[in-house]
């Protein structure tokens, strides 16, 4: 089985590594940064993750405007995104779904095991 790459974007350093562990564990290879313009330099100096968790609300670079320079930099095209966040607003969905993501999970109702099914379930959808 292929070791998949996953980039989580979040300023809760405590959820960062609940994930982390939970990710490897699962044997997948993890990368976090706790902000927008930290996963984006990244990004630009070569990390190749598979999947993208991106939480809405971070200091610096928020998750939308992240996506919006994800986009138009076209850095990672075949990367799935997933958004991970606690922003239920319409408009948030809505504004990332123009932006091409690949799914939407809401932090607060949503257990990490429930989280890395949704992982599996797009990469094995897309045949990373």
């Amino acid at each position: 089985m292929p070791k998949y790459k996953i980039l989580l974007v979040d300023d809760d350093k405590f959820l960062l590594n609940m994930y982390a562990m939970k990710f490897q564990k699962e044997g997948l290879e993890i990368f976090t940064a706790t902000d927008g313009a930290v996963a984006l330099q990244r990004l630009q100096e070569g990390l190749s993750p598979d999947v993208i968790l991106l939480d809405i609300i971070l200091p610096t670079m928020d998750g939308l405007k992240f996506l919006e320079e994800l986009r138009k930099k076209k850095l990672v095209p075949n990367a799935a995104v997933i958004l991970l966040t606690n922003q239920s607003e319409s408009t948030d969905i809505e504004e990332a779904k123009k932006l091409g993501i690949d799914g939407y999970i809401v932090k607060a109702t949503t257990i990490p095991s429930e989280v890395l099914n949704e992982v599996m379930k797009v990469l094995k959808a897309r045949k990373v």
